[in-house]
C-alpha cells in the first residue's frame, strides 16, 4: 500500500517545471525543510508519507496549488462525504 497519494502528481509537476529531484530538494532546503534527492524519490514513489506542512512547502516550491498535488484524487475525498 502506498504511503501517500500525491507522489505521482509531485513528479509530474516537477518534470513540467523542468526540475530534477535535486533541484526540488534545494528549493525545499531554502524554505527550511531538510530534504535531499532520496527523500523526494521516496515521496514520488509513494514510499514515504508526507505531512500537510511538507505538502504546503512542496506546492510552493513547484509554483503549484496544493489542489494540483491531489489531482485525480479529489473525487475520492468528495465521494467519502
Amino acid at each position: 500500500m502506498k504511503a501517500n497519494i500525491t507522489g505521482s502528481n509531485i513528479r509530474k509537476i516537477r518534470l513540467m517545471n523542468n526540475l530534477t529531484q535535486e533541484d526540488l530538494a534545494i528549493k525545499l532546503n531554502l524554505q527550511g525543510l531538510s530534504f535531499d534527492r532520496t527523500i523526494i524519490s521516496k515521496i514520488e514513489n509513494g514510499i514515504r508519507e508526507v505531512t500537510d506542512i511538507e505538502l504546503l512547502y512542496i506546492s510552493k516550491a513547484l509554483n503549484a496549488s496544493i489542489l494540483d498535488l491531489f489531482e485525480n484524487y479529489i473525487w475520492l475525498m468528495i465521494k467519502e462525504d
